[in-house]
């Protein structure tokens, strides 16, 4: 996926939504300067799939040999299916955190944060905050 085409939590998750059989899914997971803020990743607790998550509440956390960050959900929904892979592989998310460094897929079953921030918004976003 390409960065431009996300939208972004203020808190750094990243989401992209697609149309599946007419339902939304959702896929989410942290932005690359997230990452590079975090440096050094160490551990990521993911969600279980069939549980329900809520936009702006917490899923899970990844921890880093500097701090633990809680992550956020950006859509309210039922998780269908989580990166398996990504606890053992935390590199994937410096490599390709827009790609296979997704975190979770969603289905979404409420209106869309009018909270959600495109690209350019987070990116004015993350240069203010560094």
């Amino acid at each position: 996926m390409n960065a431009e085409e996300l939208l972004y939590c203020d808190t750094h998750e990243w989401v992209f939504i697609s149309d599946q059989d007419g339902q939304k899914l959702a896929t989410v997971g942290i932005s690359a300067f997230a990452v590079e803020q975090l440096t050094d990743l160490v551990y990521m607790e993911l969600p279980s799939v069939g549980v329900a998550v809520t936009a702006g509440e917490e899923f899970g956390e990844v921890e880093s040999v500097k701090a633990v960050s809680p992550l956020y959900s950006p859509v309210t929904g039922t998780v269908t299916a989580v990166n398996e892979d990504l606890p053992d592989n935390l590199d994937t998310l410096n490599t390709d955190p827009y790609g296979a460094g997704w975190i979770m897929k969603v289905a979404v079953s409420d209106e869309l944060s009018d909270n959600l921030l495109d690209y350019v918004a987070y990116q004015r976003q993350c240069g203010e905050a560094g």
